[in-house]
């Protein structure tokens, strides 16, 4: 429905003067900041995407996404047997087997995430992408992170974005696909808001800001008005089901809560959960168990106290 898009306008001085009160938001603190936390973690999407990633480094990863935060920090807060877990972990599709089979053997559900379609560049065949997607499915991903060809933004070729991203829904099949619009490339806040409109209206579960490849990655200005867009989908279909995921760059624990608090503010608190709000993160973790720890001890840990993320 090109109607929805073709008259949008985004006042970005106000978007970024909103953005600007975000970064000032006083955090909570005590038991409120470990509950964030905890929230938090149930919400990354535990992710290496190197070219030097090997089974072993993969199966590491994995065991840390099982296992969070260590047992006796859970145990002090009363939360040992709440099953918390990450959301997903995030690998190419070569190694997709290589998580899911570790999962499998830890007897956990934790689902398995590729990047496909041409990550993180989108500079691909269509027929590359969609073989690509196929093939992670196939391996295993119970959840599918494409990125979209900027150029189709970029020249407004929005029917041709929208036939694009439907082929790649197809081609996932059950498994859910998060949308990554590479915000930081799309040369406009405009142009973030139709390509979200886009992207939810082609069938994506999850709509994502960046690859965490850009220069640009997650900012509260291109998450306002991707957040805005989902409300106004929803508005116009009643469809209440599409996620957002920011991802790049996010790597302390305040940044993380003032996500929540912004999800919390823009799309309400039924949107806080691993099935609607996601965070694309390889090195956050590191700091939410820094920061539990030091709530539960009133000290930091050493390097050697806490296993890496």
């Amino acid at each position: 429905e090109l109607g929805w898009i073709s008259k949008v306008y985004v006042n970005r001085p106000a978007v970024v003067r909103h953005a600007e009160q975000i970064k000032k938001w006083k955090t909570v603190k005590g038991n409120w900041q470990a509950a964030w936390l905890l929230k938090a973690v149930t919400c990354i999407d535990l992710t290496t995407l190197s070219g030097d990633d090997t089974p072993s480094n993969v199966q590491r990863l994995c065991f840390k996404a099982k296992h969070p935060i260590r047992e006796d920090l859970l145990k002090a807060l009363d939360m040992h047997d709440k099953g918390i877990t990450v959301g997903a972990v995030c690998v190419y599709p070569a190694r997709v087997s290589d998580a899911v089979n570790t999962l499998k053997a830890a007897g956990c559900n934790i689902p398995v995430a590729s990047v496909a379609a041409g990550f993180p560049s989108g500079q691909t065949p269509l027929e590359t992408k969609l073989a690509e997607i196929r093939l992670a499915v196939e391996y295993g991903a119970r959840e599918i992170d494409i990125v979209i060809s900027r150029s189709l933004v970029l020249t407004g070729q929005w029917e041709g974005l929208y036939e694009e991203i439907r082929l790649c829904r197809a081609a996932c099949g059950e498994a859910h696909m998060k949308t990554i619009l590479a915000t930081g490339e799309l040369g406009s806040l405009a142009n973030v808001y139709k390509a979200s409109m886009i992207a939810m209206m082609a069938g994506s579960d999850f709509i994502k800001t960046s690859t965490g490849k850009e220069v640009e990655n997650a900012t509260f200005p291109v998450g306002i008005v991707m957040m805005r867009a989902i409300k106004e989908y929803y508005w116009q279909t009643g469809y209440k089901v599409v996620g957002f995921k920011p991802a790049g760059g996010i790597r302390t624990a305040k940044e993380a809560i003032t996500w929540l608090m912004l999800v919390k503010e823009e799309l309400g608190v039924e949107w806080l959960t691993p099935e609607l709000f996601r965070l694309g993160a390889s090195s956050l973790l590191g700091d939410i168990e820094q920061q539990i720890f030091y709530h539960v001890t009133g000290t930091y840990a050493l390097q050697h106290e806490l296993a890496m993320a």
